[in-house]
């Protein structure tokens, strides 16, 4: 079985430098050595960026790069991304939208603290990565992070520090390591979406909602008006109604076209508008909710969405549909 991996940057393969973690280190002489006693041995393939990026940075363009990278090497049989954590779960949601009639697994990684430092995370990550993708078992885009398999568009980062940094707060990981891996069905596929546009950047605005903002503060946010915006609310998706302006605020956004999407700051949630008085005053604005998905797979998949050329009510309504197993419904 024939695996190609794509290294961007990330901690994974960071150095010293005057100002702090850079990437640069010679990541790819490590990962030789690691599978060289290996059952990977003589099948791994490898693709370093030549801009080796802090995910930090990473924009859509740097989505779509790496998915034209894995269809430049489309005659692997599985594929692994490394990849630095701070916006890994946008980049795994992202490439779970774009990547449904792929039909080859998929897995990303990278590590809290780089491969050659003692102690380092890099090495178990990397090497669960490549037996994930090689198992048979996994399918479409997951992340392989701190012993455990999450299904692309149902992770989110949770510690900035523990080697179990990542999540998946409304549906079981995938998979965990053991003798042997405990293996779950994992999350309906989805309704895919066949040839999909390149991602493109987009202006879309995330914002808090916080004890005492003010209609003014978010009309603020909302001017120029972007081509989508996502509201962290409370709960199920509560907004303070008794702020005055506030619905209204949302309202006018609404009716020019931007699509306001409610998520949630729970860590775990469901939004449900109307489910409360403080929700409802939202679906009456012509909000829309996000379901059960996190944060970074609703920020991508609006994004995903725009890129296809969708705006207004059309954009709205597949916010509510699966695409990539990213919601349940």
């Amino acid at each position: 079985m024939h695996v190609h991996i794509t290294y961007t940057g990330g901690t994974i393969g960071m150095k010293d430098s005057p100002n702090g973690l850079v990437p640069g280190a010679d990541l790819a002489s490590w990962v030789h050595r690691l599978v060289a006693d290996s059952d990977h041995e003589d099948v791994v393939s490898m693709t370093e960026f030549p801009h080796l990026i802090d995910s930090s940075n990473a924009t859509p363009s740097d989505w779509q790069a790496i998915v034209d990278d894995l269809h430049a090497h489309d005659e692997a049989d599985a594929f692994v991304v490394l990849h630095g954590t701070d916006t890994m779960a946008y980049t795994t949601a992202a490439l779970s939208y774009a990547l449904t009639g792929f039909g080859r697994p998929v897995v990303v990684t990278g590590a809290q603290y780089p491969a050659f430092v003692v102690g380092s995370d890099a090495e178990p990550n990397v090497m669960g990565a490549l037996h994930a993708a090689i198992s048979g078992r996994a399918r479409g885009v997951s992340l392989f992070f701190g012993q455990r398999l999450i299904a692309g568009a149902r992770a989110t980062k949770a510690s900035s520090w523990s080697f179990a940094g990542f999540d998946s707060p409304n549906v079981a990981p995938l998979a965990e390591t053991g003798a042997p891996w405990s293996w779950t069905p994992g999350p309906p596929d989805g309704c895919g979406w066949p040839d999909p546009k390149p991602y493109v950047r987009s202006d879309v605005v995330v914002a808090d909602l916080c004890p005492g903002i003010t209609a003014a503060r978010l009309a603020a946010l909302l001017d120029p008006l972007p081509d989508a915006a996502i509201l962290r609310a409370y709960g199920v998706g509560n907004a303070p109604s008794e702020e005055p302006g506030l619905a209204d605020t949302i309202a006018h956004a609404t009716a020019q076209g931007c699509v306001v999407v409610v998520s949630s700051q729970c860590f775990q949630a469901n939004v449900l508008l109307g489910h409360y008085e403080t929700g409802d005053v939202l679906a009456k604005a012509n909000a829309v909710g996000s379901g059960d998905m996190t944060l970074e797979a609703t920020y991508a998949k609006v994004v995903f969405l725009l890129s296809q050329g969708l705006r207004g009510a059309e954009l709205a309504s597949w916010l509510g549909r699966n695409i990539a197993g990213e919601l349940t419904v």
